[in-house]
């Protein structure tokens, strides 16, 4: 009899609840077949069977059960009637597939197409211990199409990231499931038939087309600036690239969805107006949250419901660190191969004065309090699926340099949806920067479990009474949300006023006698 119990899932994760059966008392199961679905504080996820055999309960739906507890059993001494039943009564499909090959034998393919594995299922694969369900966000190819093996066919998104499935063999494609649906891990979403070689056949049908296609392309680039695949007029091609007018902003009128000179022009003096919306429409429309968004959602809930959050606010003189970007950003640039950005004198400052006030770096797990004596720092950024917050591993170890690569390479795979699990995992402090949309002022919510999560804002020339003149400067309003019960008031304010002391000051951040040497240096 072997013990099924409930597994660990998280360091701060004490119990979990039993949401629901998935397989009855006194059911065969098959090993790594899901048993139960449980929910902890902070996701759901699925217990599976550690080996085949007869199961038997012991929790019960809607039970709270801590680490460890005894969830089922199972007699992996019992047998399965008739196991080897069906496997037997689906081999005669294999002969039926072997004549249509024959029939076409005159073409001399039937030894290129023959792989012998016949129809592979393709499943959603295992993502991640707590995620039990993924969206088909896009089909990359069609139905009957033929892909070769390790090919990209689909994109799904979870709670957490979009990722890609790749073919598993060479053949042809045949689709189970539609854009948008919402997949359990383990189901099927697609098939192929692998006795269909990529051959010649499929791949010569499409050779004029793109023969055909290709022609065209020489002539109409030189026409206007606008997109090739924007139909316009040449009076309102022009219009559009004089204007700078995005042309999904207008409503076509002319023979096959051309844009005439009309339709920009009505757009131009309508550009609060959605094409093709009536004025004074009161339409409305309904879209399924993605599983990401649901997840954003909920862990801000969460943070606003579990934690004492407090915001302090200060403001910090940006007049150094933009002169020293003007200054020096062409030689930096030239040494490094990036730019000389604003993220890295911040990630840098906090990485300092997280360490000289270690509890804003750490977090509360149970009764206790966990410290950190490095600095892995999130990064928030607006990706076209919501919010992610993928983290710069040890940044406080890192050069300047350094961190304007590792931020310019999480951004890019958020921006194209390919941040991996571990890239988004952990990290002990957050910085969100609302300025890049124009936010003055804002109280960010803390990235749970952290304890602190720092905001940076827009910069903005304000009069400032220095030495009893008034000097116009770039000011930058910084705010620090911090949660109350693991972080004081004078930790969370001497904290910002020593993050502001360092910007204002960036050669301190630079360390060197010489800060220019020093700052093409690191």
């Amino acid at each position: 009899m072997i013990d099924i119990k409930v597994p660990t899932v998280g360091e701060s994760i004490n119990e979990v609840t039993l949401i629901k059966w998935l397989k009855k008392d006194g059911d065969y199961v098959e090993r790594d077949e899901v048993l139960a679905e449980l929910e902890s504080e902070k996701a759901t996820f699925e217990v599976n069977a550690e080996k085949a055999g007869v199961l038997k309960t012991v929790g019960k739906e809607g039970d709270t059960l801590n680490i460890g507890d005894l969830l089922a059993q199972i007699d992996e001494t019992a047998k399965k009637d008739g196991a080897g039943a069906p496997a037997a009564s689906e081999i005669p499909s294999a002969p039926a597939q072997t004549e249509q090959p024959a029939a076409a034998a005159p073409a001399a393919a039937a030894p290129a197409k023959a792989t012998g594995k016949g129809i592979i299922d393709l499943k959603v694969p295992t993502i991640g211990e707590s995620i039990t369900e993924v969206t088909l966000v896009k089909w990359v190819k069609k139905e009957g199409d033929l892909v070769s093996r390790d090919e990209v066919i689909a994109e799904f998104e979870s709670e957490k990231a979009t990722f890609e499935l790749n073919a598993e063999e060479s053949g042809k494609l045949s689709l189970k499931a539609n854009e948008g649906e919402t997949l359990k891990i383990g189901d099927i979403i697609a098939t192929i038939d692998s006795d269909v070689a990529v051959g010649e056949t499929p791949s010569a049908a499409p050779a004029p087309a793109a023969a055909k296609a290709a022609s065209p392309a020489p002539a109409a680039a030189p026409v206007t600036s606008i997109p090739n695949d924007v139909k316009a007029s040449p009076v309102a091609a022009a219009i559009i690239a004089d204007r700078k007018v995005d042309p999904k902003s207008i409503t076509a009128s002319g023979a096959q969805g051309k844009i005439m000179k009309d339709d920009v022009l009505s757009a131009l003096s309508n550009p609060g107006r959605t094409p093709g919306k009536a004025l004074f429409g009161r339409e409305e429309r309904r879209e399924k949250m993605s599983n990401l968004r649901k997840t954003v959602s909920r862990r801000l809930v969460e943070a606003k419901n579990t934690t004492a959050m407090l915001t302090t606010f200060n403001e910090v003189d940006m007049s150094r660190i933009m002169e020293l970007r003007t200054k020096f950003k062409d030689k930096f640039k030239e040494a490094h191969g990036t730019n000389l950005g604003f993220m890295s004198f911040f990630t840098k400052a906090v990485c300092f004065a997280l360490q000289e006030w270690p509890s804003v770096n750490a977090y509360i797990d149970g009764e206790s309090i966990v410290f950190h004596d490095y600095c892995d720092i999130s990064i928030a950024v607006s990706a076209p699926k919501g919010l992610v917050v993928p983290v710069i591993r040890n940044a406080e170890s890192l050069s300047m340099a350094e961190i304007e690569k590792e931020v310019v390479k999480l951004a890019g795979k958020a921006r194209d949806n390919k941040l991996s699990m571990e890239e988004m995992q952990g990290g002990t402090f957050t910085i969100t920067n609302g300025g890049v949309f124009g936010s003055l002022l804002s109280t960010p919510i803390i990235n749970i479990p952290q304890s602190a999560i720092l905001g940076m804002h827009k910069i903005q020339e304000r009069p400032m009474a220095i030495n009893g003149q008034v000097v116009i400067k770039p000011m930058m309003y910084v705010a620090l949300s911090y949660d109350h019960r693991i972080i004081d008031g004078r930790e969370s304010v001497s904290f910002l006023v020593k993050v502001k002391e360092l910007l204002e000051t960036p050669e301190l951040l630079l360390f060197g006698k010489d800060p220019v040497k020093t700052l093409l240096e690191l």
